[in-house]
């Protein structure tokens, strides 16, 4: 006991912690939430289609066609350009990870000092109050808290922490304070094993975009190699060309069907992303959480800290008892809020208001408890409590519900303070409670919320609040707030089941008298319901709604646990971000979804063709260098333009079925022209050369048209990047024309090429309005296969 209460005053010696450094007995952590530089080179040259890629250029090698390994250049471009891009991303959330990192209250020397919490050696001792998680597993040895293990055990149930009492990383504390000793660190630590385990889950949770895009690799990876194969044999063994030639149809064909930029788009446009973010005091925790905040149709809020500033204070007190003078009353409260430790805002803004009294000292303190809304103390002359007053009054509620409300009608919090003729016992109250008074509170609604809501209102999104405090309070701040149908509230209390919640989310705007377990159980109804939900909080009982919600959001200001929880933390805690952070997402997905079909035009005409040669006995038609040209001009520079442009529309439909259905007309348009050129080509016995060429020019105009099509409605600055891109693809015709095998085409050739170009662009609008009905269609379909869930789901509730 010694030995601990020495522990509780100095902590230990820096030479002491210098030791356990030396043999690392640090609190490292096991799972980094960026990779290293290693990990990013590594993961860009070591892919399987840079694979096929190698082995396409040896093969070219072999055969000395050295004219048609222009595709290599623009492969390396592509690997440095994402790997310079991601490291300087890496740094950008590095550096800013490590400002936000976890702050840790720990004993040395005999003075408290504030580390990271990656600076816990084995040993320490730490300081822990309301809202601070717990960085390692620890042993109370002085003190008493409520510690919440729900982050680990999924209960939300609140433990009482007195000395002796074991604390698990990864719990944090709801009320109190105490002093605990280090008993495991780093990877030895329970939440690490734990995190250790999940590892492998992680890196499977992606989002639909890049689900779809992986998935897409998948198949095209798989194809390419029974008809490379076949290509090869038909032109080499069937059609008896040379080796070099049937090696060069063969890699012509093959590079058409490989998305070679997707990818690397996609993760530029990501890293791009978080480093805008980061420049607006915005952190990631997960990539993912970008498109998913772009996809939310619906926006769960917490009143303090969220609507309203974090800073409270109290606007003035009423006294319940018959001749009781304000200056007693006065006194009483603030005998209660000096013996209170500071562990949550309330309770600050009390301290702060209530400096006189008269010293009475405490026998016994119950801290405040999130799940039963109230505080209370023992004294000598009797136990008093503090809290919610449909928690402290329960079946007195009535008696003063009048009074109550007309002051939470004005916007204030009201807080009842009353004498307990009962123990504490941490629990429930049972015994009566006599009022003695009432604190009222206050927060001033932030600047700028107004507009906040009222974008997402206009984007579609409807804005719920889920609070702690009385419903009417709660509405009255959301009606300042300007979020629609604020006055549509109710009482959580009144909600007994899960059927209660999953009706009321369909009816009403505010909830009040709010529990942690119910907040997460209106997000899971949401979901339940088809919705995309997001989740704003900044305290310890958000976390459970936070984990639950499929994006999170975190204020700064807040707990550690919940920024620790969050998927995205705003550092200022200025949640008039928000609506750029949902910018920045629909920017990267609506870009990436319409540039992605580029990419697709080219794979879809390129199978189809290959395909057709097969079939055909026909050689492929075009030259490795000459996809390199159509691809350089109509996918890659323009991709890379078109993805980093403002885009803020609402995001609509599943991302690979949009893909298709812009992709597939001029694919399919592509293959059209290119198989009647073919086809009359062959009748009029043209050669291969000026074949080449013609389809070259074909697929490149159409390239151009599909351009046009997916950057409507075109703007000047438009304009401008086709007309420079059409430029840059003719200098390369007329210039430069022998590193791409473009050679002069005779007069029968450009007939029939000139009589193919005039049917591209109807056959292409016609496409495209066939797809574009098709996709209306999916999209009708789908929201009614939406209502009929929600209605087979509430029958099943």
């Amino acid at each position: 006991m010694e030995v601990m209460e020495e522990l509780a005053v100095k902590g230990l010696t820096q030479e002491e912690v210098t030791l356990r450094e030396k043999n690392h007995l640090t609190n490292v952590n096991v799972t980094a939430n960026t990779r290293t530089v290693g990990q990013i080179i590594k993961e860009n040259t070591l892919t399987y289609f840079n694979m096929i890629f190698a082995i396409f250029a040896v093969l070219l090698i072999i055969t000395g066609s050295f004219k048609d390994m222009t595709f290599l250049p623009v492969i390396l471009a592509n690997m440095a350009i994402g790997i310079i891009q991601e490291i300087h991303s890496k740094r950008v959330l590095d550096k800013l990870t490590l400002l936000n990192a976890p702050k840790v209250t720990v004993l040395r020397d005999g003075k408290e000092k504030e580390i990271s919490s990656e600076e816990v050696v084995m040993d320490d001792v730490i300081v822990l109050t309301s809202g601070r998680q717990i960085p390692a597993d620890a042993k109370v040895l002085s003190g008493k808290i409520q510690a919440n293990e729900s982050l680990l055990t999924g209960e939300s149930d609140e433990i009482e922490k007195n000395p002796g009492d074991s604390l698990f990383s990864g719990s944090y504390v709801v009320s109190g304070k105490c002093y605990a000793q280090i008993v495991a660190v780093g990877k030895e630590s329970y939440i690490s094993k734990l995190m250790l385990q999940a590892t492998q889950e992680k890196k499977g949770e992606q989002s639909e975009m890049i689900r779809s895009i992986d998935k897409l690799l998948l198949v095209l990876g798989i194809i390419i190699i029974p008809i490379g194969i076949a290509l090869f044999v038909q032109s080499y063994v069937i059609n008896g060309g040379t080796f070099q030639s049937s090696i060069q149809s063969m890699v012509a064909a093959l590079i058409g069907m490989i998305p070679e930029g997707l990818y690397l788009l996609t993760s530029v446009s990501l890293a791009v992303s978080a480093v805008r973010l980061a420049q607006k005091e915005v952190l990631l925790h997960n990539m993912k959480s970008i498109e998913t905040l772009a996809r939310v149709d619906v926006l769960c809020v917490d009143k303090t800290g969220t609507i309203t500033e974090p800073v409270m204070k109290v606007a003035g007190m009423k006294t319940a008892v018959q001749g009781m003078s304000a200056e007693a009353m006065k006194n009483e409260l603030s005998d209660f809020v000096r013996n209170m430790t500071k562990d949550n805002d309330t309770m600050k803004a009390m301290q702060q208001y209530f400096r006189t009294g008269t010293g009475k000292a405490a026998k016994k303190i119950q801290s405040f408890s999130s799940k039963y809304k109230y505080s209370g103390i023992e004294f000598e002359d009797g136990t008093y409590v503090f809290g919610a007053p449909e928690f402290v009054l329960r079946e007195d509620y009535a008696t003063y519900k009048k009074e109550i409300e007309a002051e939470a009608a004005k916007g204030y919090r009201v807080l009842v303070y009353g004498k307990y003729q009962g123990t504490l016992d941490g629990e429930a109250l049972k015994g009566k409670v006599i009022p003695r008074g009432i604190v009222l509170l206050e927060n001033p609604v932030r600047e700028g919320a107004k507009k906040t809501f009222k974008y997402f209102e206009a984007q579609g999104v409807k804005t719920m609040v889920i609070s702690g405090d009385n419903p009417l309070t709660v509405s009255e701040t959301a009606k300042k707030a300007g979020i629609t149908d604020a006055d549509n509230f109710i009482d959580a209390r009144s909600l007994q089941s899960k059927k209660d919640i999953y009706e009321a989310v369909q009816k009403y705007t505010v909830f009040g008298r709010v529990v942690p377990e119910q907040k997460k159980l209106i997000v899971k109804a949401l979901q339940a319901q088809g919705h995309t939900v997001a989740m704003t909080g900044d305290g310890v009982n958000d976390i459970l709604a936070l984990r639950e919600a499929d994006c999170s959001v975190a204020l700064g200001s807040g707990s550690d646990a919940a920024s620790h929880v969050a998927q995205l933390v705003l550092l200022d805690s200025d949640f008039t971000r928000m609506p750029s952070v949902v910018a920045e997402g629909r920017r990267v997905v609506n870009n990436i979804q319409r540039t992605a079909a580029l990419y697709l035009v080219k794979n879809i005409f390129s199978l189809l063709l290959s395909v057709f040669s097969v079939i055909m006995f026909l050689d492929y038609p075009l030259e490795p260098s000459q996809v390199t040209l159509i691809s350089l001009f109509t996918i890659g520079l323009p991709s890379l333009i078109l993805a980093l442009e403002p885009n803020h529309e609402r995001i609509k439909g599943h991302f690979m079925t949009n893909v298709l259905l812009k992709a597939l007309p001029a694919g399919l348009t592509d293959f059209g022209v290119v198989f009647g050129l073919i086809i009359f080509c062959r009748e009029f016995n043209v050669d291969t050369e000026c074949l080449s060429t013609s389809v070259t020019i074909l697929v490149a105009v159409v390239g151009f048209m599909i351009i046009y099509v997916i950057t409507k409605p075109m703007q000047k600055h438009h304009w401008v990047m086709l007309g420079c891109l059409f430029g840059g693809w003719l200098f390369c015709m007329i210039f430069i024309s022998h590193w791409f095998a473009i050679t002069r085409i005779n007069l029968q050739c450009a007939m029939l090429m000139v009589l193919f170009l005039l049917t591209t662009e109807p056959i292409l609008r016609y496409l495209t309005k066939l797809f574009n009905w098709i996709l209306d269609r999916i999209q009708k379909r789908s929201d009614a296969k939406r209502s009929n869930m929600n209605r087979i789901n509430m029958e099943r509730t």
